[in-house]
């Protein structure tokens, strides 16, 4: 594994043109550019605030807009990542074929290229916690330390589905529909807090909030974004992440990583033929 690390570094030159060419693609002809990235999160935002403060007046969410773009822009740089690199080893199978490479950089590079769509969009997050006067506190300097930890984990599953796909086609169509369910089992939209600490399914009293965080990595993750950035529903001001549970996450991410880098090695030279 460290003399694959040390190969990788060795096309560091091509990841990051990799990185620049879907950027460029993606934004080829556009009038609004990167802009388009901030349309779907900006839009859901407007439905949840419709939903939660005025359709749903009695569930009390402090300046709920900041509440929702703080997990908003982190799910979708998730799911933007899971998606395309779900098919990034079948869609460059023209590469795969005929020029030598680490295969990994191809699901590794569509995870970075939408980081960056991530980064592009923090300014409007942070133009609304300027609006809604949110607090900037020192607890920022954990935000690049939580970006790193989904980096990881998101690299992680990417290329646990791009080895899946290629042997699995079906993979990338069932993973839209994980993905919609992903979406309401994280806690985006809601707090946490309104799951019940408890519930007793099949006479077995199961703890549904704890296994939230346990079970779906993803909701540690937002929840520490929120933690930083947010603060908390009734308006207490943003802190650092609880240091246990913060150090959980980083465990989690760094084991799904390794997982995703184990098993797409084992499987990677097989790729051309399956392609």
């Amino acid at each position: 594994m460290t003399a694959r690390l040390r190969e990788l570094y060795r096309y560091h030159e091509l990841l990051e043109n990799l990185v620049v060419r879907d950027l460029k693609v993606r934004y080829k002809n556009s009038v609004l550019g990167f802009l388009w990235s901030l349309v779907n999160p900006l839009l859901l935002m407007i439905v949840f605030t419709v939903v939660f403060t005025v359709m749903l007046p009695n569930v009390t969410i402090v300046n709920f807009p900041v509440f929702a773009l703080t997990a908003l822009l982190p799910w979708n740089f998730f799911s933007a990542s899971v998606m395309s690199a779900t098919n990034s080893i079948v869609q460059n199978s023209h590469l795969v074929k005929k020029v030598y490479f680490p295969r990994e950089i191809l699901p590794i590079s569509t995870v970075l290229s939408n980081f960056v769509n991530f980064l592009l969009a923090l300014p409007v997050l942070f133009l609304f916690i300027l609006l809604f006067r949110v607090p900037l506190t020192v607890w920022l300097i954990y935000l690049p330390l939580i970006m790193v930890v989904q980096i990881a984990f998101t690299i992680g599953v990417a290329l646990v589905l791009a080895t899946l796909n290629v042997f699995y086609r079906d993979t990338a169509v069932i993973m839209e529909v994980i993905m919609q369910a992903w979406f309401f089992l994280t806690p985006v939209f809601y707090p946490a807090d309104v799951l019940p600490a408890t519930k007793l399914i099949w006479g077995l009293e199961v703890p549904v909030r704890r296994l939230v965080y346990i079970l779906n990595p993803m909701a540690s993750i937002i929840a520490s974004y929120r933690s930083v950035l947010y603060g908390f529903v009734d308006g207490s001001p943003p802190t650092a992440p609880g240091l246990d549970f913060f150090s959980r996450t980083i465990v989690t991410a760094l084991l799904c990583l390794v997982f995703g880098y184990l098993v797409f090695t084992r499987y990677s030279h097989r790729f051309g033929e399956e392609v």
